[in-house]
């Protein structure tokens, strides 16, 4: 019984969360750009994983846009996964970057601790 009752929460629950993933094809458009264009300005064409993410999310983005007048489920799906790699590519990109910043921070404290005499 208390499957049963589980069962039907999390249907409940679900059935919502899945009926508001959709959105005009524009605004699905307009989001893979967003998407595409915060990670090329975050610099991920500098960074190797990154630069594929968002080379993938550019050829996602183009075929949609092909396909959009001939099968808008396929062109609705390939933009959803155009922004989810163009938003792994500026993931990706950020802690690149930050990792990078971190190493530089460590570089700088080493320099010092050399600096001061003991």
């Amino acid at each position: 019984m208390r499957l049963r009752e589980s069962l039907i929460t999390l249907t409940l629950l679900l059935v919502p969360a899945c009926a508001s993933t959709g959105g005009t094809p524009d605004n699905k458009s307009e989001r893979s750009s967003a998407a595409i264009r915060a990670a090329e300005e975050v610099g991920a064409t500098h960074h190797p994983d990154a630069a594929l993410h968002l080379q993938l999310a550019k050829e996602q983005f183009e075929h949609a846009q092909a396909l959009s007048g001939k099968d808008r489920e396929a062109a609705d799906r390939l933009l959803q996964r155009a922004q989810v790699d163009a938003e792994l590519a500026l993931a990706l990109a950020r802690s690149e970057s930050e990792r990078s910043g971190a190493v530089e921070a460590i570089e700088k404290v080493k320099q010092l601790k050399q600096s001061v005499p003991q």
